[in-house]
């Protein structure tokens, strides 16, 4: 009975043909990502087409926090958002936060409201819709009902959610063509207390992008008409994910429950033959991505790759870098978006890190730089790293914060199901260090001793910072560039020619926990530089070049525990590891 069973399961799975997905169209053709593009944000662009402009301004100067919202300002903010949300069918809005269990939580209410008249000495009744400022500053969910570390009990319940000003709002589409006004939000306790994983990831960004500024006050010139004045962290998650029949997925209890399968063995033919990475997407699966892609890019999430991935069955989703901020929710709606696209296809999303023995196991690159207002990438190493003593010195911030927490980064990404994962095929061991390539380690090591660097060395005699060229000995063929490292898949914390990949992150685990930690590290290895840096530079505007010098080699010697160049996996490693 239960061998027919599957039988009949495989059969189906076999015959269901692709959904169909009417996608939007003009004069028969596909309508471009960029027109349909963020059409469900209620972005800057579309605020400041709907608030009055003194209300747009003083929104505006909240975000960079030269104001505060008042009750006047909120409640313009209020009825735009609404009659723009009902505009695009929204009949409630939610306020969507982080509880502290790598997920999202809403709670809907109506726009509705009952408004009560007197006519004549009759009571007349009257349904109106009505979204107050206050509605959309705060909520009040059950905070004893979320995970709180104890920090709330059922006798001290009260918690609240707060709009989130940096995140824009959005309407997203539910059953029977409705929509929902989401409302990104923080959430914290009675007491202020942090209940949640965003309110931390606001104050780490804050906290990394103030010292950030003022490190770049002390070594910019005050004339300087590229002096920044605005300093942000930014991210691109890259999510990897399995996805199966969801017939199948029916099947398996084990898988069901746990997320993983508990029973059988390896089939003769899984990925051995290394035939399924950046193979041709099945069509059922394309066609759910296709969907997928469609829905995000109505929320304006900027997704840049699709392929699949080195285990059988697994795929991969990449985004545009973005704000971290920005980039965690839309992280977050990814997984959501392939979660309830998926089950439309009669497949299941599996986000488990760890699914299968013997196979790949997912996870989430996280790409992690700091930026300026001025457009600058402050790990961009430019062509002469040597010289580019800013790019060092963030470069010696971010090791500084690895070497002394790297304890907290890899208990920020522990779990259950991501330990299965770490260390096993391809993905990073749980031994943190950090790897900058041949040509950046001869850099450091050549500006520690006060000397030119060697380019005669023999791994570095065809590298150089923007690449060489490559003879591909074709003569149809371009030449192309070279990348300034080679690519180190075992290191958890790798250099990748302007920001760093924290490959550690689990794939169904929230980028705002381990974000947080790393923007903390960081930030608080730049406040010690900083303080280094003033004491060098004494009583001048700014620290002079030598002045820079002095500190970048100070860092560069403590930092030389956490650099590691070779294979992650091997034992010599772990025995290197315990020494340092």
């Amino acid at each position: 009975m239960a061998h027919q069973a599957r039988i009949n399961t495989v059969v189906e799975s076999l015959t269901r043909g692709p959904r169909c997905v009417e996608f939007p169209s003009r004069n028969g053709q596909v309508k471009p990502v960029s027109e349909i593009f963020g059409q469900n944000v209620f972005s800057r662009t579309e605020m400041s087409k709907m608030l009055p402009k003194p209300v747009f301004k003083t929104f505006m100067e909240t975000l960079k926090g030269k104001s505060t919202i008042d009750k006047v300002t909120a409640d313009a903010i209020a009825h735009a958002a609404k009659v723009w949300a009902i505009e695009k069918g929204a009949t409630h809005f939610t306020h969507w936060f982080q509880p502290l269990n790598d997920s999202t939580a809403e709670k809907h209410d109506s726009f509705l409201t009952l408004k009560t008249s007197f006519v004549d000495g009759s009571q007349v009744v009257t349904a109106i819709d009505t979204f107050s400022g206050s509605q959309l500053l705060q909520s009040e969910p059950d905070a004893s009902s979320f995970p709180s570390g104890g920090m709330r009990t059922t006798f001290e319940a009260r918690g609240y959610t707060v709009w989130d000003t940096k995140s824009p709002m959005f309407v997203q589409e539910g059953p029977h063509n409705t929509m929902v006004l989401y409302i990104p939000s923080v959430f914290i306790s009675y007491n202020g207390e942090a209940l949640d994983e965003k309110s931390v990831l606001l104050r780490s960004s804050e906290a990394l992008e103030r010292v950030a500024l003022e490190v770049l006050k002390v070594i910019e010139p005050k004339d300087s008409e590229n002096r920044s004045e605005y300093v942000y962290t930014t991210l691109g998650t890259e999510q990897e994910y399995f996805l199966i029949d969801r017939s199948l997925y029916t099947l398996r209890p084990d898988l069901k429950i746990t997320g993983r399968t508990l029973l059988g063995g390896l089939p003769p033919r899984h990925q051995q033959l290394e035939d399924h990475y950046f193979g041709k997407i099945p069509t059922r699966v394309l066609s759910a991505i296709s969907e997928c892609e469609l829905e995000l890019a109505k929320l304006g999430v900027p997704i840049k790759t699709r392929h699949n991935e080195v285990a059988p069955a697994q795929f991969e989703v990449a985004p545009i870098f973005e704000e971290a901020l920005t980039a965690v929710d839309h992280n977050l709606l990814t997984m959501d978006v392939l979660h309830r696209v998926a089950h439309r296809h009669k497949l299941k999303v599996l986000f488990h890190e760890k699914p299968f023995r013997g196979v790949n196991g997912s996870g989430k690159h996280c790409n992690w730089s700091l930026s300026t207002d001025k457009g600058d990438n402050l790990l961009d190493p430019s062509g002469t790293p040597e010289t580019n003593y800013r790019f060092l010195i963030f470069l010696v911030a971010t090791l500084k914060g690895v070497l002394d927490h790297g304890d907290l980064l890899r208990a920020g990404v522990a779990s259950a199901s991501n330990d299965h994962r770490l260390g096993a095929q391809e993905a990073p061991p749980g031994i943190i260090s950090a790897f900058l390539g041949s040509q950046l380690t001869e850099v450091l090591n050549a500006v520690e001793e006060n000397r030119p660097v060697d380019h005669g060395a023999h791994e570095l005699q065809h590298v150089r910072v923007k690449g060489t060229v490559l003879d591909l000995k074709v003569a149809a063929l371009p030449p192309i560039a070279r990348d300034l490292t080679d690519r180190n898949r075992t290191s958890p914390f790798a250099f990748t020619g302007n920001k760093f990949e924290f490959r550690a992150v689990g794939s169904k685990q929230s980028p705002s926990f381990p974000m947080t930690l790393l923007n903390s590290a960081v930030a608080k290895a730049l406040t010690e530089i900083l303080a280094d840096l003033n004491e060098v530079k004494g009583d001048k505007p700014v620290a002079s070049a030598e002045d820079q010098l002095t500190v970048i080699r100070k860092y560069i010697k403590l930092t030389k525990a956490i650099r590691f160049e070779g294979d992650n996996y091997s034992d010599e490693w772990v025995q290197e590891a315990a020494k340092r």
